[in-house]
């Protein structure tokens, strides 16, 4: 718990509006304060007004500061939500690990399905390193791309449940095409079973891409605690139980739950592949996928859900392009004054604008706006993901390659990536159960910026020993730098070297820890610093860079092969570790203001109706507060 929190925003008179957690429940008679709220057209605070009065388990001021901070109860509802996305994961990344092989190998003699057999290497359609790549990156920019339309689409028209299930269906779709793509007649024709694998993979993107964004919201949603309070444990000690703590833990057994569905699916259909073929790899995944839409139907009561408010995104976008009015000029040293002088936010509040100058848009009050501001703050965060993904995405393609041009003792190349997700199956329970609450205990603030920065620099080492590694193979191939290339003197495919493939272990190990400090730790920011309505969109938009990466990635495909891979997994790491420290340096200062963010106000956002009539304004906040409170 930082030290240097003032009185204001650690509530020196007890404002509970100030110690909110990121999921504001506002519990209270709505009627009896009905009399004291302000319309929304004068840009005052609207729901902070209908919070609970001073109670016995609100914490102090000193006691924000010195208490230990433990997780509430997670609801069973959370867990069905992330069983969901166990299945949908064992789907996704059941399918995507035989992708390389797939488009990379050729059919191996005497094979119609694929299937390698307990010594041979499995294949479809040989077209290469470069198109695996190129193809699997295309993927990555897809699938991360749609979000930003699925997450409109939800948090505007549809809702998140609707939407997952609406996405579900398109994905289910998308599994049967890549399922026919495998079948044996198809494979005769290569280019025919490419043009369907592509097809398969389009669509399958569309249905990810609108499921992925809002299933993660909808977890953290599910849990009951909105603002900190007091308790005392069995034994006797005082705690305050932390709403952005229960969140944490939250997005961490669900990170967990997402790599147990990839361990499996990665694992089964590796083999699957192997020994049966391509079609099987494909089906299996489709199959388990129809289970999703079942679970998501007979828990469709017992979800807490947030119903879709309109055009959320072009408000807050008209309110970021009023913030730059008059701010910029032909000189930059200008400019950046301008819009660093403190008062970009300030200067677009409702209660800063007269009432005949308001825009009709302008529907929001004072606290809406300090939402958008700490959404944009989030958004400008993710702006360094690229850097990171970039060591990431190595894990399923090059990764894979260079699996294959070492000995593996009747392994398939593909299965050392399940390292992975089992590791991280170890490691977030330790982090969780130890490491975390260590830390918590020693008063040591591992805040999300520094959980994010160290995940840039061991993203980095990983890359570094991969790199090692392929110095090794390097060395020891009897076809020098091109040991994935055929031997000239029998024109065969280079042997494999003596170098053990459980030597890539390291790599893997550090990209888990790399994904608990950084991945995970988007999801917690961008729930809890997201406003209520655009949970979605600005996920979506983490989630976007991953894209923005796959796009980078383009530029390096004429790394990801022979004799260059040395130069490909270097780049990457000097990458990721410049990425890591200038994103520390910008956002340290973050760092300071976590829990002050984390305890604004929910605001509240109006319709164009509300600015006409100040009644209409005061019932739909009525509304809003009975709805949150049931």
């Amino acid at each position: 718990m930082p030290s240097n929190i003032d009185d204001a925003a650690a509530g020196a008179k007890h404002d509970i509006a100030l110690t909110q957690g990121p999921d504001e429940q506002h519990r209270g008679s709505a009627a009896a304060h009905a009399t004291e709220l302000p319309p929304v057209l004068e840009g005052k605070g609207t729901l902070s007004s209908l919070y609970e009065t001073e109670s016995d388990d609100f914490p102090t001021t000193e006691e924000l500061h010195t208490l230990r901070r433990v997780s509430d109860k997670i609801p069973w509802s959370a867990y069905t939500v992330a069983f969901v996305e166990l299945i949908e994961r064992f789907s996704y990344y059941g399918t995507q690990v035989v992708y390389t092989n797939f488009i990379q190998q050729p059919l191996p003699d005497g094979s119609r399905t694929g299937a390698g057999g307990p010594h041979g290497q499995s294949g479809a359609l040989g077209k290469g390193q470069r198109a695996s790549t190129g193809l699997g990156t295309f993927n990555q920019f897809w699938v991360y791309f749609i979000p930003l339309l699925g997450a409109y689409v939800a948090d505007t028209y549809l809702g998140r449940y609707r939407a997952i299930c609406i996405s579900l269906g398109i994905a289910i779709v998308g599994h049967i095409i890549l399922t026919v793509s495998a079948v044996p007649s198809v494979l005769a024709n290569s280019s025919g079973a490419l043009a369907c694998f592509i097809i398969g993979l389009i669509v399958m993107g569309v249905g990810t891409g609108g499921f992925k964004p809002n299933i993660s919201p909808l977890v953290a949603e599910q849990l009951p605690l909105t603002k900190m309070k007091v308790v005392n444990t069995k034994t006797g000690e005082r705690v305050l139980v932390d709403p952005a703590v229960t969140s944490s833990r939250a997005y961490h057994y669900f990170y967990l739950f997402i790599n147990i569905g990839a361990l499996v699916g990665q694992i089964s259909m590796v083999y699957s592949e192997k020994f049966v073929g391509f079609w099987l790899s494909f089906f299996l995944p489709t199959v388990l996928l129809l289970i999703c839409p079942l679970i998501m139907w007979a828990c469709r009561n017992k979800y807490v859900t947030s119903p879709p408010q309109g055009s959320v995104l072009s408000k807050a976008f008209r309110l970021f392009l009023r913030g730059n009015s008059g701010r910029w000029s032909i000189n930059p040293v200008r400019t950046y004054k301008k819009l660093n002088d403190g008062t970009f936010w300030e200067n677009v509040k409702p209660s800063h604008i007269p009432i005949s100058q308001r825009p009709k848009w302008m529907t929001f009050d004072d606290q809406w706006v300090d939402e958008v501001r700490r959404g944009f703050h989030a958004c400008s965060v993710f702006l360094w993901y690229p850097l990171y993904w970039l060591t990431y995405n190595q894990l399923n393609n090059n990764l894979t390659s260079q699996a294959a041009t070492m000995k593996l003792n009747g392994l398939p190349n593909d299965i050392l990536s399940n390292l992975d997700p089992f590791a991280l199956i170890i490691l977030i329970p330790i982090c969780d159960l130890v490491v975390y609450p260590l830390l918590r205990k020693w008063k040591i603030n591992f805040s999300p910026i520094k959980k994010i920065t160290w995940g840039f620099y061991t993203g980095s080492a990983a890359m570094i020993w991969a790199c090692v590694i392929q110095v090794y193979i390097y060395r020891q191939s009897v076809c020098g730098k091109y040991a994935a290339g055929e031997d000239p003197a029998t024109g065969d495919t280079c042997a494999p070297v003596e170098l053990n493939v459980w030597a890539q272990t390291g790599s893997y190990v550090l990209i888990a820890i790399s994904e608990i400090l950084a991945s995970i730790t988007l999801l917690e920011y961008a729930f809890s610093k997201a406003p209520r309505n655009m949970r979605s969109l600005v996920l979506a938009f983490g989630l976007f860079m991953n894209a923005i990466s796959a796009a980078i990635g383009e530029a390096f495909v004429s790394l990801s092969a022979d004799p260059l891979l040395e130069w490909n997994y270097g780049v990457m790491a000097v990458l990721s570790f410049v990425g890591g420290t200038c994103f520390w340096f910008q956002f340290r200062g973050l760092d300071k203001q976590e829990d002050e963010l984390n305890m604004l106000p929910t605001g509240h956002l109006g319709t164009s109706e509300d600015l006409k009539d100040p009644e209409r304004s005061l019932s739909h906040v009525i509304h809003d507060a009975k709805e949150l409170k049931t």
